[in-house]
């Protein structure tokens, strides 16, 4: 048994069993893995994959009791290599990251300017997606941190560390009537129509929640992924915005209004999260802190001997979080 073998089925796996797809990707050959496939089922008197003709249709019940011990051994791999590069010289390696358009675009900017500032000789690499696809490349190893709020089912394999809380704001044009009330309500907000989120990004479940408590439909005539978007419409009219307060400039957006809305809708925590058997390299724990000052080196290595996530929430049960 080899390790190339584990990791032609691992990816074999994560391609959808398309051995085509698997070979570009890893920059070898079809007939390559298809034969290191077979010479593994042979070793091991199973086949892993179900087949019709040439091709592979599914994983068999062996198989996925084999594939999730390659992953294991993958990623203990992965972490021996961190060990020797962290010894051999902790200032060089990678980073990526996995989130959404709002925190790449809102929170993170700063953080990763003065992260590169101070480990130049770290490529640091960002992949934004929904909540499940973060989530997915976070526990394929695909990704170091997963930096999300909404969906958190979705990231049971992961320690999820809370970061900060934030809320909504209401954006309008200048001399919109609802730039003329005093506090919002949510009677207010649902008599115009509504451009927002994509339902499963940035708080949007809470959104929908607050409305229906109220027994109010709202009018949601447009969504997006991207809080840009949602105030270009905006600003052409199709309605108000409701977008995450960070996503508000006043520089930028000065032809609109931003209208607090924080005491309409559940604050939400940004968290950042980790593969439980991940090895993190000094840089990773820096980037963590720069990122939520709270969550220092031993903080985040309290979190990693919990046992589980309910012995992780009680760990910052007195935290008080920062509000951006």
């Amino acid at each position: 048994m080899k390790l190339q073998q584990l990791r032609y089925i691992w990816e074999v796996e994560k391609h959808g069993l398309n051995v085509s797809a698997t070979a570009e990707s890893l920059f070898t050959s079809q007939p390559g893995i298809s034969k290191q496939i077979r010479l593994l089922e042979d070793e091991l008197g199973l086949q892993i994959f179900s087949r019709s003709g040439k091709h592979l249709t599914d994983v068999t019940p062996a198989g996925k009791d084999i594939l999730e011990l390659a992953g294991r051994i993958l990623g203990e791999v992965g972490n021996i290599r961190r060990v020797s590069a962290e010894h051999n010289d902790n200032s060089q390696g990678s980073l990526t990251l996995a989130t959404t358009h709002t925190q790449a675009r809102y929170a993170l900017p700063s953080v990763i300017t003065a992260f590169m500032k101070k480990f130049p000789a770290v490529s640091l690499h960002m992949q934004q997606g929904t909540p499940m696809q973060i989530s997915e490349l976070a526990v394929n190893r695909k990704v170091d941190f997963a930096i999300a709020t909404e969906a958190l089912e979705l990231f049971t394999d992961l320690i999820m560390l809370p970061c900060y809380r934030w809320n909504r704001s209401i954006v309008v044009p200048q001399n919109h009537p609802l730039t003329k009330v005093g506090r919002l309500t949510l009677e207010d907000v649902a008599k115009y129509p509504i451009v927002t989120y994509v339902f499963g990004f940035t708080g949007r479940s809470h959104l929908d929640k607050a409305f229906s408590e109220k027994g109010l439909e709202p009018k949601v005539v447009f969504t997006a992924v991207d809080a840009d978007v949602i105030k270009t419409y905006v600003r052409l009219g199709l309605g108000i915005g409701i977008i995450a307060s960070m996503a508000y400039d006043e520089a930028v957006d000065s032809e609109l209004c931003s209208l607090d809305a924080s005491h309409l809708f559940q604050t939400e925590i940004t968290q950042i999260g980790f593969r439980k058997s991940a090895f993190l390299r000094g840089y990773m724990f820096d980037f963590i802190e720069q990122f939520a000052p709270h969550l220092t080196k031993e903080v985040v290595e309290q979190a990693m001997e919990a046992k589980d996530r309910a012995e992780v929430e009680r760990l910052f049960e007195l935290t008080e979080l920062p509000t951006i």
